[in-house]
């Protein structure tokens, strides 16, 4: 064996190792289970309820209806584990941690197919697995690690398909092996399966078949062929929605501009990603620096991805196998990625102002922009160390060096007690056990139902509001809904649970506790009954 074949085999070895470091790292900061929250409940139960052979219904609300808001993918994966005698309250950890080693490893792939340098997947991979932002992503009981997991895969498969040559089957053009536009396609439709900002993946290779082909025949031809094959998982979800729900998604067409507090909260998660000291992070926030820099970073992103699409487009290279250099080929994983970058970034945004304004800039929201960004630094570092060879060598050495300071303390922080739902003020509550012995055909109207659902085992029924969080407009029918509400109660039909939860906190306790016994209180929680 030469020495070059001895190197690449050391290059695999240590990008398992990084992948498998990355894995007892999740295990490690989740000693109690991963983060919970409402939509990781919404996931888990869904799971349940097609372990149980129900299809996949809210199992965590009273009314337990089929899931529209929510794609199947993460829930199907859970239940498909669960098959195994894995619940997927437990399986979700190791589902996660397999999937943090996994993304670490399709990006040292994608690295090595985009650069030169074997050095650089394993940086690229190092880079991840040390990240205390994309660690935290995969800590919580959430959709966005299989999300970076087959979006990582269509970037691979479309960046295959622009190498292989022409396909056996008989197909022409100038278009490589086009099953793996297909296999790309598929990967696509998992992921929008997974999480509806997929779409943005079907509006960036489209938009590259057209920016990279030199022909319209080309184009054309293979874009049809990109969306036949991703077509049936978007239709399928959408055929079975309107069939058991009426509607598609469950979002409405609403205008709701994005928040200020919004727009701040996400230039807070920019400054922890960018600056990794918390002491430095404050300080620059504080001076305003942040929007700077987050303007720097994707001003420059789109200047050359600007430059670069007219490049090809212009026909300056030459798309046909033959003709192309292997430097055009390495460019189109950098190339793509920051179209999908901002194509990410533009769907999100939509969704915010149309569609549901209860989303936030939080870090799984983002996560996605950060792993883009990962492979563009990966790819800026090897163009800078083909200039400045030191100077590559000494950023990356302070780069990896600050993540992994950052990274301990962060997987120190985590190990210490579960987060969000599976924290210690929940397995504690008193509140809950007086819910579990209620009769088990007591209804409970709460501001917690995910809540409620962990630790009894019960649906809930969620509290009348007077604004709909989705499309931030009043909603309309609340006080009728309190009036049902305090029927059922008065009747011995129902209790009313509060929960002093932050941001879930109920408005309108005076109204919705109003002729209401008090039956228990403890740590801010209280629970409403009729007189006894």
């Amino acid at each position: 064996m030469n020495k070059r074949a001895i190197f690449r085999l050391a290059s695999f070895l240590s990008l398992f190792l990084i992948a498998v470091i990355g894995v007892i790292l999740v295990l490690k900061a989740t000693p109690e289970g991963l983060g919970l929250s409402d939509d990781s409940i919404a996931y888990i139960a869904g799971a349940r309820s097609m372990l149980a052979g129900n299809g996949y219904r809210e199992a965590w609300l009273d009314s337990n209806g089929p899931v529209t808001h929510f794609p199947p993918g993460f829930s199907s994966v859970l239940a498909f584990f669960g098959l195994f005698g894995l619940d997927p309250l437990r399986g979700t950890r190791f589902v996660n941690a397999l999937l943090f080693g996994l993304n670490a490893g399709l990006l040292g792939i994608l690295a090595w197919r985009m650069t030169p340098s074997l050095t650089a997947g394993l940086v690229l991979a190092a880079l991840f697995v040390g990240s205390s932002e994309m660690l935290q992503v995969h800590t919580f009981a959430m959709s966005e690690p299989l999300f970076i997991f087959f979006s990582l895969l269509a970037f691979w498969m479309f960046d295959v398909y622009f190498e292989r040559p022409p396909s056996p089957f008989g197909w022409k053009g100038s278009g490589k092996g086009r099953w793996w536009l297909v296999f790309c396609a598929t990967f696509t439709g998992m992921a929008y399966l997974t999480r509806y900002a997929g779409l943005a993946l079907v509006a960036t290779f489209v938009v590259a078949l057209f920016i990279l082909h030199n022909n319209w025949r080309d184009r054309l031809g293979n874009a049809a062929i990109f969306l036949a094959a991703f077509s049936p998982w978007a239709l399928g979800w959408a055929i079975r929605n309107r069939i058991v729900a009426e509607n598609t998604t469950n979002r409405v067409l609403a205008w709701h501009p994005i928040t200020a507090e919004n727009i701040q909260t996400g230039m807070r998660v920019f400054s922890e990603f960018f600056i990794p000291v918390e002491a430095w992070r404050r300080e620059v926030f504080k001076a305003g620096f942040v929007e700077w820099m987050v303007a720097i970073v994707l001003g420059a992103a789109l200047v050359w991805t600007l430059l670069k699409g007219w490049e090809y487009f212009s026909k300056r290279w030459q798309p046909s196998g033959a003709e192309r250099s292997e430097r055009e080929v390495r460019q189109i994983i950098p190339f793509t990625t920051t179209l999908y970058l901002f194509a990410y970034l533009v769907s999100i945004v939509a969704s915010m102002t149309m569609f549901d304004a209860a989303t936030r800039f939080k870090l799984r929201i983002l996560a996605p922009v950060f792993v883009c960004l990962f492979i563009l630094l990966i790819y800026f570092g090897v163009w800078l160390k083909n200039k400045r060879r030191a100077v590559a060598i000494v950023l990356t050495i302070i780069v990896l060096g600050f993540s992994f300071y950052k990274q301990s303390l962060t997987v120190a922080q985590w190990a210490k007690g579960g987060v969000g739902y599976a924290s210690f003020q929940w397995y504690d509550s008193q509140a809950m056990e007086f819910l579990r012995a209620l009769p088990e055909d007591t209804i409970i109207y709460t501001n917690e139902p995910g809540a409620v659902y962990l630790y009894t085992g019960r649906g809930a029924y969620v509290l009348p509001d007077r604004i709909d969080t989705a499309t931030a407009q009043p909603r309309p029918g609340f006080e009728k809904g309190v009036e049902r509400m305090h029927e059922d109660i008065l009747a011995g039909r129902a209790v009313l649970a509060l929960f002093d939860s932050g941001d879930n906190a109920p408005e309108d306790v005076p109204i919705l506790s109003e002729g209401l016994y008090l039956a228990h209180k403890s740590s801010g929680d209280a629970i409403y009954t009729a007189e006894p």
